[in-house]
């Protein structure tokens, strides 16, 4: 196995590739990615991934960085329920924030701001996944992508374990399959 820095190497080589962004596969299938690590090197996934966007941007590669977090905090103060959510948790617990703020966070609502964000952008990196658990969910958000996105290349960092279509969101918590994904490096 490959350390995460060469897989990261690895990454940065495909999605340099024209290949990449025009997309690939015999059964026209969506060009979502998923990148799995392990969560201890989340800092050093975090660093090298905006310098393999700085990098694929100043050789004709347009890549941008969507923080799933970031597009969070921008809900809830959308909303004007960034205080009374950080009042709530502290009070009642994150179980009972969780299903009081469903009606404001939804996969859709990211998936259009993603949408929104990446307009003229050639390859979509979703980070913070794990910042937004248990808010937010990977397959939910990938498949609201579906109905935005189709042939835009997305790549998933994922802080844990991407196998035989199963998600284990920090190698404890199991998500529900998500099918439509492929690892971009084993």
């Amino acid at each position: 196995m490959t350390n995460i820095l060469e897989r990261l190497e690895i990454l940065k080589d495909k999605i340099m590739s024209d290949k990449f962004v025009e997309g690939f596969g015999l059964g026209n299938e969506l060009s979502y990615y998923i990148f799995d690590y392990d969560p201890k090197d989340e800092l050093l996934v975090r660093k090298v991934v905006k310098y393999i966007v700085k990098e694929a941007n100043s050789h004709s590669k347009k890549v941008i960085e969507v923080d799933l977090f970031k597009i969070f905090i921008e809900i809830l103060k959308e909303e004007d329920i960034f205080d009374a959510v950080l009042e709530m948790e502290k009070k009642e617990g994150k179980e009972a924030l969780l299903n009081a703020i469903t009606t404001y966070i939804n996969p859709r609502r990211f998936a259009q701001k993603i949408v929104s964000y990446s307009t003229n952008y050639d390859i979509i990196f979703l980070t913070g996944i794990g910042k937004i658990y248990p808010f937010m969910r990977a397959h939910n958000v990938l498949n609201s992508l579906q109905e935005f996105l189709n042939k835009k290349p997305v790549v998933l960092f994922y802080p844990g374990k991407y196998k035989d279509q199963s998600l284990v969101l920090f190698n404890k918590f199991k998500d529900d399959n998500y099918y439509r994904a492929f690892p971009v490096v084993y």
